[in-house]
């Protein structure tokens, strides 16, 4: 059964980081550090201009503690996600007790209930929607969502499915962190959230997933990880990080076969995965120009930055009936991607 994506409704908060900033803060609290040139050459070489924090700067990165960071960031989550899924429901013309299934994904903020249950109330989703949470699945979060949507639909046709991903991922700002990894992230992640309605019948032009993919790149726990202390979350990798989209692109292309995407919504995760993926799939750099453009202007939004890259493909949209693949990584390195049509 094809499952159809309606446009996403990307929400980003108000406050504005530009990287500048990010360097002039980094020189300001690491003037020692032994390697401060090499920092602010991979903080500049992010691919990133801009990028939104639910806080005021000097907010976000203070040094408030778990339990303060915690709440901040689930509240703030919160908020986007239900400001994100009411402009879903808005633009596909749905009224809340329409909606069967709630698929959630936040990774930046530990909740009991999960942002599920209190969308359910937020929103007035009916008490017997079915609810599919997920949790700690980070920049895989929106793909993976996706694929849970095709999946419902596959198991209920005539469902109406509401998918709603918000990260706050402003929360892994450490000052006191000095690693180069860091200094990557602190440049890397913005805040957002975002939404979309996914249907068995088109409600307007979109993404038809017909089939899905999954795979887990084998001894990858470590390549990317979260690590929670008395500071707050903070998002660790190692040097192998670095080609764990090349070297999952194998297995990837092995599941595929002999089928290409004409064009792909690739998970804008920096400059390199961005490439690589595309070369791998034998695209050309332009067609990867929504990933690029949604890292440069946003950052890279976690769950949510595949969302953001599907809302950008619906403004400048590939032909009727193109063939194309949403594709999404996650730590240790996984990947879940849908495959095609544009209608």
């Amino acid at each position: 059964m094809t499952a159809y994506v309606a446009e996403p409704v990307v929400v980003l908060p108000a406050n504005r980081v530009e990287t500048a900033g990010i360097v002039a803060d980094v020189r300001a609290h690491h003037p020692d550090h032994p390697r401060l040139p090499v920092a602010l050459r991979v903080i500049r070489g992010a691919g990133v201009e801009t990028r939104y924090f639910t806080r005021p700067f000097a907010e976000a990165v203070a040094d408030r503690g778990v339990t303060r960071r915690v709440a901040d960031a689930f509240g703030d989550a919160l908020a986007m996600a239900a400001e994100a899924a009411r402009g879903a429901l808005r633009s596909t013309g749905t009224a809340a007790h329409e909606v069967d299934a709630v698929i959630t994904s936040h990774t930046t903020s530990w909740a009991v209930p999960q942002l599920d249950v209190h969308l359910v109330d937020a929103l007035g989703l009916r008490p017997d929607v079915a609810r599919i949470p997920m949790a700690t699945l980070a920049c895989a979060g929106g793909a993976q969502a996706l694929v849970r949507a095709a999946e419902h639909l596959r198991a209920n046709p005539g469902a109406t499915v509401l998918v709603v991903v918000a990260e706050v991922l402003s929360t892994i700002y450490h000052r006191r962190e000095g690693t180069i990894e860091s200094m990557i992230y602190k440049a890397l992640f913005g805040d957002s959230a975002g939404a979309c309605v996914v249907t068995g019948e088109p409600v307007g032009p979109g993404f038809a997933i017909e089939s899905t993919v999954e795979f887990v790149l084998p001894d990858s726990l470590e390549r990317y990880r979260g690590r929670l202390d008395e500071s707050g979350l903070h998002f660790d990798s190692t040097k192998e990080a670095l080609t764990a989209a090349r070297d999952v692109l194998p297995h990837l292309l092995a599941t595929l076969g002999d089928w290409r995407p004409s064009f792909a919504v690739l998970h804008p995760g920096g400059p390199r995965v961005i490439t690589e993926t595309a070369a791998g799939l034998g695209l050309r750099p332009e067609d990867a120009r929504h990933s690029t453009a949604s890292l440069a202007e946003n950052g890279n939004l976690g769950g949510n930055a595949v969302l953001d890259v599907l809302r950008r493909t619906h403004a400048d949209p590939p032909a009727h009936r193109s063939e194309g693949l949403v594709l999404g990584f996650g730590p240790g390195f996984v990947v879940a991607g849908a495959r095609g049509r544009w209608v």
